[in-house]
């Protein structure tokens, strides 16, 4: 049954893939290529303006997570540290699954010098804030597409009980690092129960152990740190915003921040449901599309947005790979026997 699963799972990812560019094609279709490729003559130079303002929030992301890292950041330097980012988001790409395998690659390739423990602890409170600062974003642009956009009762009701709950979950965090709840040794346990894992698990235990007290007490030994870092995460998430502005500007459309406020809200709630979606193809740019209109764009327009957004992401993710190989290349010089260790689920997890 284990093996038929492992079988089963790349070629539903095919088949999603196959359904994205079905609904890609479709969605070019019904927006009209003329449309678009007018929308791409408007963009023009501004494109690279674009990719530019994306290094920079990997920069500004890359200042976050060596905050985390304290000490240890001194022991990498600042551009490993943000090639190893652009790892992680690079595998990211595809998917839910990819999530897990870049954080694992950021936790492996940081090297020897940093210890495991720190490693892990340093990437699961860079994540954690990330995805806290997204939800404050999500929370903020919400409210005001309940206040700025025309929504039915019914429409508004969902927003604030949405609203609500990303609110609960936020509290819940805040509440789970106060108390000092078992977050990293709590599911490590209940996996060890399993006898494919339990050798592992026990190896790992003490592993474990020490990066969730890293973890957990971050806020208290490093405040400075701590909020630095979140303020940064917060930043890149503004940049984010930016950049919608930025495009949506070059395309003639009259948005304002707010606009783009509430844009890239939404936009973050698409990734959220596209994430089974391996590169969230076709769903991110209908997406798009969708919650374009609401803020009284055309249909080309957002599906350009889309687009734009989609060639930034895949021109850092080649970067990102260029970084890998580079690496694996290192690694393998640097290695006794010359083999590289290979990034696989089997192998992130030394």
């Amino acid at each position: 049954m284990p093996s038929r699963g492992r079988k089963s799972a790349p070629v539903l990812q095919i088949v999603a893939v196959l359904l994205g560019v079905s609904l890609l094609a479709y969605l070019v279709e019904r927006a009209g290529p003329g449309r678009l490729l007018q929308n791409a003559r408007n963009m023009a130079w501004g494109m690279l303006l674009v990719i530019a303002l994306a290094g920079f929030a990997h920069i500004v992301k890359t200042w976050a997570w060596r905050l985390a890292l304290l000490g240890d950041a001194k022991k990498i330097s600042f551009w490993r540290t943000l090639g190893l980012r652009l790892v992680s988001e690079a595998i990211a790409q595809l998917g839910v699954v990819g999530l897990v395998f870049g954080e694992s690659a950021r936790v492996t390739l940081l090297g020897s010098g940093v210890p495991m423990a720190s490693a892990i602890s340093s990437v699961a409170m860079d994540r954690g804030l990330f995805i806290a600062a997204g939800a404050v974003v999500t929370i903020a642009g919400l409210l005001a597409a309940a206040f700025v956009l025309v929504f039915s009762g019914v429409l508004r009701l969902y927003t604030g009980i949405f609203v609500l709950a990303l609110l609960c979950l936020l509290g819940m965090a805040v509440l789970a690092i106060v108390k000092g709840w078992p977050l990293f040794s709590g599911p490590a346990r209940a996996a060890g129960r399993i006898p494919w894992f339990r050798g592992w698990i026990n190896s790992k235990k003490a592993v474990i152990e020490s990066a969730e007290r890293q973890f957990l007490q971050f806020h208290r030994q490093a405040p400075g740190a701590f909020w630095g870092s979140a303020i940064l995460n917060l930043a890149s998430h503004i940049l984010a915003i930016v950049e919608v502005y930025l495009i949506l500007l070059f395309l003639g459309a009259h948005v304002s921040f707010v606009g783009a406020l509430i844009l890239e809200s939404l936009t973050k709630l698409i990734n959220v449901v596209g994430a089974v979606n391996p590169g969230n193809l076709g769903i991110y740019e209908g997406g798009n599309m969708v919650i374009g209109r609401l803020a009284g764009l055309s249909g080309a327009q957002g599906l350009t947005l889309g687009l734009c957004r989609r060639c930034r992401a895949i021109f850092w993710a080649i970067v990102g790979v260029i970084c890998l190989l580079w690496y694996s290349k290192s690694n393998a010089q640097a290695s006794p026997d010359g083999s590289a260790e290979i990034v696989t689920g089997v192998k992130l997890c030394r």
